[in-house]
């Protein structure tokens, strides 16, 4: 019981945001368009499918009467009555039932899908802000491939919920109107083979009967609800495995490492197939028992009313209507067994996107939860007074007591490999919150860093070089002057050109490309964490002249291992371990800055 209120907790906490939303959204109620409350669409969409449901069910109820006079007119040889009741009866109804069927489907599957539209982007939001997609990777938490979670999960959750929402209430609707016609019905019946009247007998019998075998069922399905969210987790990892794969071809190739490759995606793949023969051999228990008791259904009413018809005691008509009412009051006991493996699956959705919600926020809270770095504004400087950048484990890697870095000047940042240069990049630009002190950006300051290997979009060339900005952010003679500026100018008449182009450039053309960003972005400050390391000397070199002349003023540090770099900036900094093994900045010597 406490597992089915905490799964009904989360379903609550994942769809009840959305129609309490107090975002405007745009609809359009044919011919006429509108803005209004997300909430209030929602809601009213919503209200309309669950009006069509329980008309649905009032249908049923009211052609059940239909049969009953039906089969009457048969046993009576009354043809005039026959066809009344299929002409003026049956026909009307059943028009009725099909047209609200067809609105439902349109009117459902419209709410569906601006569900998912705001759920994707609220959820999408939620993992981009605050850099939780990052942080989400380093504190070890158990969300395994968001993508997957976003596009897929998200998607099962809505359509899932619809499907399994409106079953449960048209099912319970169903089960409340057929219980008092079953309950009528059989008021009078005894117990075969007694005198024992039993008001309701035949409600009684369905009731206890569809107890017992939904408990059986929980008993032989619930393995699956863990070999669904295993099998989700296996089929997401093998994807991956695949993408990276393409992503890296060349390496691969270079290190003819196709042979590994396949033993690697063999065993995830073998996983996959592991898993899902465990739930077919689930299922198959499953669905034996559940087709047994499905074919069991079909003639059990018929033999606990046989003896009522034979003795006289009702009419065709009334045995076949309670044959109709015990079917649907057993269809409506049965919902869960019927559904089990959809539920199954269902619930391994829930886990997942609930996971998901719970590591996003946990990593967006590292930036509250004591201790951590915090990174305030303030001055021309940057300032890092009383810094300890650890690691998400919580060793310490860098400390510095009291360091200053003057607006203005170049600044080179080198020392052996693994003393926590780029994890102190990565926390002056805000987004490593592990550690503890206090670092100060300078106020309104504009700060970029590139990474070695730059982020390339999938995209258009121009879309690529204005990164994070929108392609037409900059005027084309700019962006094709940067391309010229950054050695690139045989990219020029690529530019809107669509493809992968962090497959299709070299690495020195990925970096330089990334160089062209901060020529177009125009920072006050720009770290380069090796931005320039698969440049050969001269490129650098043009590089680094390049930077000043069209960046005057910018305050620029460098993280690099060439000793060539030092004559392009006026301060070098070395992070040199103590004795605990932790590194702590030394100011090596002041150079002369090379002519520009």
């Amino acid at each position: 019981m406490r597992a089915l209120l905490k799964s009904l907790g989360d379903i609550w906490r994942l769809a009840i945001p959305y129609f309490t939303t107090r975002d405007i959204g745009e609809a359009r109620f044919w011919p006429i368009r509108f803005k209004a409350q997300e909430r209030w669409i929602a809601l009213s969409l919503l209200i309309a499918v669950i009006g069509i449901e329980l008309g649905s069910v009032g249908i049923d109820v009211r052609l059940s009467y239909f049969s009953r006079d039906l089969y009457d007119a048969l046993q009576n040889k009354d043809g005039p009555e026959f066809w009344s009741q299929l002409l003026f009866v049956f026909c009307p109804w059943a028009a009725v039932g099909i047209s609200s069927a067809v609105l439902q489907l349109v009117m459902r599957a419209y709410l569906t899908i601006r569900w998912r539209r705001w759920m994707t982007e609220r959820t999408i939001s939620n993992w981009l802000d605050g850099s939780a997609h990052y942080r989400m990777q380093l504190t070890g938490s158990s969300t395994d491939n968001p993508d997957q979670r976003i596009a897929d999960d998200i998607n099962q959750f809505t359509t899932t919920t619809f499907t399994l929402g409106l079953g449960l209430l048209s099912k319970f609707t169903s089960l409340v109107s057929f219980s008092v016609i079953l309950w009528t019905l059989s008021a009078g019946f005894t117990v075969p083979g007694t005198e024992l009247v039993v008001p309701g007998f035949l409600f009684w019998v369905a009731l206890l009967y569809a107890v017992l075998v939904t408990w059986l069922t929980h008993l032989i399905g619930r393995p699956l609800i863990r070999l669904y969210f295993q099998q989700q987790r296996y089929e997401a990892d093998f994807r991956f495995s695949l993408a990276r794969l393409r992503e890296y071809g060349e390496q691969v190739a270079l290190l003819r490492g196709e042979q590994a490759e396949h033993v690697n995606l063999s065993g995830r793949f073998r996983a996959l197939i592991g898993n899902f023969l465990q739930i077919v051999d689930c299922r198959k228990l499953v669905v034996a028992f559940t087709q047994s008791y499905a074919q069991a259904n079909a003639v059990l009413p018929f033999i606990l009313l046989a003896p009522y018809y034979f003795s006289g005691k009702v009419t065709l008509g009334i045995m076949m209507q309670t044959v109709g009412a015990f079917s649907n009051v057993q269809s409506s006991l049965s919902f869960f067994i019927d559904s089990y493996a959809s539920i199954a699956e269902f619930k391994s959705v829930i886990d997942r996107l609930t996971s998901f919600a719970a590591s996003a926020q946990k990593a967006r809270a590292l930036s509250t939860v004591k201790p951590h770095i915090e990174v305030g504004q303030g001055g021309q400087d940057l300032g890092m007074q009383g810094l300890e950048v650890a690691l998400p484990q919580g060793k310490t890697v860098v400390r510095i007591k009291d360091t200053t870095l003057r607006h203005g000047e170049s600044v080179l940042v080198n020392g052996p490999s693994g003393a926590g240069k780029s994890t102190l990049f990565r926390a002056i630009s805000g987004i490593w919150p592990f550690g503890d002190g206090a670092i100060r950006v300078p106020a309104n300051a504009k700060v970029m860093l590139l990474p070695q290997r730059p982020y390339v979009p999938i995209g258009t060339l121009r879309a690529a070089l204005t990164y994070p900005a929108a392609a037409d952010a900059f005027p084309d003679a700019m962006v094709r002057a940067t391309l010229d500026d950054v050695r690139l100018s045989q990219f020029a008449d690529r530019l809107d050109e669509e493809a992968h182009w962090g497959q299709t450039m070299s690495l020195g053309e990925q970096q330089r490309l990334a160089l062209g960003r901060a020529l177009l972005a125009k920072p006050d400050w720009l770290f380069l964490d090796e931005a320039t390391s698969a440049l050969d000397e001269p490129l650098e070199q043009a590089m680094y002249h390049l930077l000043p002349q069209k960046l005057p003023g910018v305050t620029l540090i460098s993280i690099g291992h060439r000793h060539t770099l030092q004559a392009f900036h006026q301060r070098h900094i070395e992070l040199k371990p103590a004795a605990d093994g932790v590194s702590e900045p030394v100011d090596v010597q002041a150079v002369t800055l090379v002519a520009v």
